[in-house]
């Protein structure tokens, strides 16, 4: 009996975000996806033009929701805006836990890619949000170091439970980026 090969487009997908995880964008080939998949290159080519576009479409609902936020933040400043960017970060991070995990240790060299050149606006505009639009460089330098934070936090810890991860991280959110006494 001949065995039915799996040539959809969301199982490619699937495969390509298991081996990001495993072995990283960089060390992951189309042919480490073909395989895994059971189906040859030419098939992988068939659904996406290139790695950077099964990359791409893995991020994109991680990124309209990033846009979303950047919304929701825009034109709030001092603590309505740490709030807001804050809560919406943690509850971002935590729903794509899985992308984050995906992209840890490749971030700044994915942001030099053409479709991902406009997230460090987006991250820019995130921190200042996060740091209340202040000019102190120590609500910018917490900012910075809460949203390194968490994102790292998200991909360590994969096999804590969401509302757990997301009580704990909004609870540092809140102690971090609190106004000094």
């Amino acid at each position: 009996m001949a065995r039915v090969v799996p040539e959809t487009h969301a199982e490619i997908l699937a495969a390509a975000a298991r081996r990001f995880a495993v072995t990283g964008y960089k060390g992951t080939s189309l042919q480490d996806i073909a395989r895994e998949v059971g189906v040859s290159k030419a098939t992988v080519l068939y659904h996406f033009a290139n790695k950077e576009a099964l990359l791409s479409e893995l991020m994109a609902p991680a990124i309209t929701a990033l846009h979303e936020l950047d919304d929701r933040y825009a034109g709030l400043t001092g603590p309505d805006a740490q709030r807001v960017a804050g809560e919406g970060f943690v509850n971002l991070a935590v729903n794509f836990r899985r992308e984050i995990a995906l992209l840890r240790g490749e971030f700044p060299e994915l942001l030099q890619q053409p479709e991902f050149a406009h997230i460090h606006q987006l991250s820019e505009r995130l921190i200042a949000a996060l740091a209340g639009h202040s000019a102190r460089s120590a609500a910018r330098i917490a900012a910075l170091v809460v949203l390194a934070g968490i994102a790292e936090t998200c991909g360590e810890f994969g096999d804590v439970a969401d509302d757990e991860l997301r009580d704990a991280l909004l609870g540092l959110v809140r102690r971090a980026l609190a106004p000094p006494d």
